[in-house]
């Protein structure tokens, strides 16, 4: 009888610990726009990256070195021709806008911007499997695509610099959400630590080289100690570790109650770049923002059609 009361206790504080973690991961992650965008005004967002890529295939080594020791899992041949192109793409492409993007924007459109990425996913998957839309869904889309230039409309009117890194925040969701397609079954057939940790160490030659020009230019020696530890925060822990915690979240509690804490990513940014950096937002910016979540929100978790032959049981 002592082992069966065990078993509840022991499952409710197991998903009390999941909602905690999961609470703290979406502040770490929210208040990360902040940090990167206190950095990149230290050292520009080309230096930020080549550090990026110093730290994270450090950390991708030290995780198969922990998982598989010096015997690390041998691929075809076909698929490490498909893991350049996704090195290519999610890495030397996306990064690098999404990078330069989050310079030239906000902290929150930056946040928000990204939330856009489920809905891009589905609108890939839609278009390359055949799949058909229920009327939730194209109502989200066209939702979510509104409330984004309502966001937008004041900087587009004034032709402003932010205009410009919004357009490219709206690019780098594209390509994320491509790599995300693309990345499926290679996910599915090795994993997603092997393959993220792979391409990571593939992207890592050239992202040094493109971003070294930039890198090359700052007085790395005269840095004061709170930006060192703040892009080692922000590379290390709200990336890299936050990104495996993120793992054991989707295990723990799965998909479909994990996913909808990215749309908590906005207001936390929000919430944060107001408090940290001054940042301000207009009555119409608010109204933009709740229409693109609710959009992505619709378009993303709305059932598919009855007919529809990849529809997948909850």
């Amino acid at each position: 009888m002592a082992s069966k009361q065990q078993t509840p206790t022991r499952s409710g504080k197991s998903a009390w610990l999941a909602l905690v973690v999961a609470l703290l991961l979406m502040l770490l992650w929210g208040s990360n726009y902040s940090v990167q965008k206190a950095v990149m005004a230290q050292i520009g967002p080309g230096a930020m990256v080549f550090a990026r890529y110093l730290v994270t295939p450090a950390c991708a080594i030290a995780l198969l070195l922990w998982q598989h020791g010096l015997r690390w899992p041998s691929l075809e041949r076909r698929d490490w021709l498909a893991l350049m192109g996704l090195a290519a793409l999610g890495h030397v492409a996306h990064v690098n806008v999404m990078t330069q993007a989050m310079h030239l924007s906000t902290a929150f459109s930056s946040a928000l911007i990204s939330a856009l990425g489920p809905m891009f996913t589905l609108l890939l998957v839609r278009v390359l499997h055949g799949q058909r839309f229920t009327h939730v869904q194209v109502g989200g889309v066209v939702l979510a695509m509104v409330g984004v230039l309502v966001f937008l409309s004041d900087k587009f009117a004034l032709m402003r610099t932010q205009g410009l890194g919004d357009l490219l925040l709206l690019l780098a969701a594209v390509l994320f959400s491509a790599h995300t397609v693309a990345a499926t079954r290679l996910f599915s057939r090795h994993g997603v630590t092997l393959i993220m940790a792979y391409t990571t160490l593939l992207a890592m030659v050239p992202m040094l080289l493109i971003n070294a020009p930039q890198a090359l230019q700052v007085p790395w020696s005269s840095l004061p100690a709170v930006t060192w530890w703040a892009l080692l925060w922000s590379l290390a822990v709200a990336s890299f570790a936050g990104w495996l915690a993120w793992g054991w979240l989707n295990d723990h509690l799965g998909v479909a109650r994990t996913a909808p804490l990215l749309y908590l990513l906005p207001p936390v940014a929000g919430l944060v770049s107001w408090m940290a950096l001054g940042e301000t937002f207009s009555a119409l910016k608010i109204a933009g923002a709740v229409m693109a979540g609710v959009g992505v929100a619709a378009t993303q978790f709305s059932d598919s059609p009855a007919g529809d032959p990849h529809r997948r049981n909850p």
